[in-house]
């Protein structure tokens, strides 16, 4: 069975694409080769002349990928930066779980470590029967959960950590992104999440914009997601 995790995030905006990319970098520099996925992205714009999402770009760049790996890292592209399925609706798309799957199966058949990107928050909606709650079980990898630290984020965190037990899945660990510096008893929070989420806190990415993601690879302990080799 192949190693990874699939990363979600407490809301849209909270950091899941810098974590990812981080946690690339960490794992590289373990000596651990990442394989990224983003399966649904919506917001394209041109580059080169082809359509192209940065958060897939991003992560394509973390992983040293070419420009040939697009359509297998993000096999969902919308161009409207908003909710997937409203985009989709508008675009005359449906998204569907049979694409994503066959992408990702081309990925297992390498030895690398998965990391796979969800979209927005665990329980957007992709359509009318299907959310990304249904894209994380047909996954079927461990969670790390981003946290963005801002007011609120206690609800948000603990209220996915209860969606994800609800769909089956457990929670590998979670990482602390500081999204508002001025946030009250910053620290306060952190433990009280530490107390109460069921993983480890991997680590905590200070507010650092423009920063590059490979300047937070050594603030995450990625250790606990590498189980022993298939």
């Amino acid at each position: 069975m192949s190693r990874g995790v699939f990363v979600t995030g407490t809301d849209t905006g909270v950091g899941k694409t810098l974590a990812a990319c981080a946690l690339i970098h960490a794992l590289a520099a373990r000596g651990v080769r990442a394989l990224p996925m983003k399966p649904v992205a919506a917001g394209a714009a041109d580059h080169g002349g082809r359509p192209a999402n940065d958060d897939t770009l991003a992560l394509m760049e973390a992983a040293g990928l070419g420009p040939e790996a697009l359509g297998r890292v993000t096999p969902v592209l919308l161009r409207e930066p908003i909710a997937p399925h409203i985009a989709a609706r508008r675009e005359g798309v449906r998204i569907a779980l049979a694409p994503i799957l066959a992408a990702l199966a081309l990925l297992r058949e390498d030895t690398g470590f998965l990391i796979v990107e969800g979209v927005g928050g665990f329980c957007v909606p992709l359509g009318q029967r299907l959310d990304t709650v249904d894209l994380a079980r047909a996954v079927a990898l461990p969670v790390v959960l981003v946290v963005g630290l801002r007011l609120g984020c206690l609800n948000h965190a603990l209220l996915t950590a209860r969606a994800l037990e609800a769909a089956g899945l457990p929670l590998a660990g979670w990482i602390a992104n500081t999204i508002d510096p001025s946030m009250a008893a910053m620290g306060e929070n952190v433990q009280a999440l530490r107390e109460r989420l069921p993983g480890p806190l991997l680590g905590h990415l200070p507010h650092h914009p423009g920063a590059r993601p490979v300047e937070f690879a050594s603030r995450l302990a990625v250790e606990s997601l590498l189980g022993p080799a298939p």
